[in-house]
């Protein structure tokens, strides 16, 4: 018995999530889905918005990120587990799901571990088009994992920077982020401490992995003019930046609710103010005001953001062969006869 047509659901797995995004360019393909974050962002109140639902235990954290905007509703599973870098393993790994809100039925499932670096990475840049000083040329990148290149080749699409400064405790991270970047246009320069790293930065980027309250970034390696783009600190009890610089930056957030938990403004009174990159985007906040002002994107990752990604690779695989079609909805010819359908396939 072979099902409907609109019983299979279009499933993008790695090795067509690859070839679509060979298919488009790296580069191009984080600016297109940043400009998808940017439209829905600023929709930002038709959405249903709630803090990711998380399982934590000793050795990392499970979450599901839910939303909707009425019309769609979509999620992402993914997990933190630093440990498994040691053990030959991903410290993220996620899939996802879009839905129509009318029937309920999935539209798309999708892996999102590649899906989520360029998310991630396009959030940052789009972020950074906002408040990062507009002559900026020089971004420090400190914690050169998984998430590296796809940060540096953002912010040189979107933001115009040239040369990218990199710093890990891991000289082997480094090694491996500078050779990724060769020919990409970009001047690399491998550093062997993080205040190697931000000599002469216009754009601080952290992205660490470990699971503990660390200082990445201290207060007197921090001057006036900068944008920081801290990506690392994502979940209770790991945050990457000394409280001080903090108290001395213009803090913004994509949804307070879930940055209060997770991000750098963990570690400040929850009161403490921020301005949310939704209200900048539709010119209800101001962003960069000087060139002297200290801007800190405290990104913890938002639901909608993953939305987003989702709704754009769903146009993307659109009339293509980047997909299988996926027998995973029971499509019996009277939809009362579940039973039926099941005695007939026997």
């Amino acid at each position: 018995m072979q099902p409907s047509e609109k019983a299979l659901v279009p499933f993008v797995s790695v090795d067509n999530m690859m070839r679509l995004i060979h298919h488009v360019g790296v580069e191009q393909m984080i600016t297109q889905i940043a400009a998808q974050i940017e439209t829905d962002f600023k929709r930002w109140e038709s959405f249903d918005k709630t803090p990711r639902i998380p399982a934590h235990s000793p050795h990392g954290v499970i979450e599901l990120m839910p939303t909707s905007d009425g019309e769609a509703y979509g999620f992402k599973y993914v997990n933190g587990h630093p440990k498994n870098t040691s053990e030959g393993l991903q410290t993220v790994t996620a899939f996802g799901l879009l839905a129509d809100v009318y029937t309920g039925y999935p539209t798309l499932l999708t892996e999102m571990t590649m899906l989520t670096a360029l998310r991630t990475a396009a959030t940052s840049a789009l972020v950074g088009s906002y408040l990062a000083p507009k002559s900026a040329t020089t971004m420090a990148m400190i914690g050169n994992g998984a998430q590296s290149e796809f940060q540096c080749l953002a912010f040189k699409a979107m933001c115009g920077i040239n040369t990218v400064r990199l710093y890990d405790t891991d000289p082997n991270a480094t090694e491996k982020c500078a050779a990724n970047l060769q020919g990409k246009g970009l001047r690399v320069i491998a550093c062997k401490t993080p205040e190697d790293a931000i000599e002469g930065a216009h754009i601080i980027t952290t992205c660490t992995a470990d699971k503990k309250y660390a200082t990445i970034l201290t207060d007197n390696m921090v001057g006036p003019g900068v944008h920081i783009n801290a990506i690392g600190g994502d979940c209770p009890g790991k945050t990457e930046l000394h409280r001080d610089i903090l108290l001395r930056s213009d803090i913004f957030v994509e949804y307070p609710e879930q940055t209060r938990i997770e991000g750098e403004i963990q570690a400040l009174e929850a009161d403490h103010p921020v301005t949310e990159m939704w209200e900048v985007m539709t010119g209800k906040a101001k962003g960069r005001t000087d060139d002297r002002q200290i801007t800190l994107f405290d990104s913890v990752g938002f639901a909608i953001e993953d939305f987003s990604a989702l709704r754009y690779i769903k146009r993307a695989i659109d009339g293509t062969d980047f997909f299988e079609p996926l027998d995973m909805l029971a499509d019996p010819d009277d939809p009362r006869d579940l039973f039926g359908m099941l005695m007939r396939a026997g």
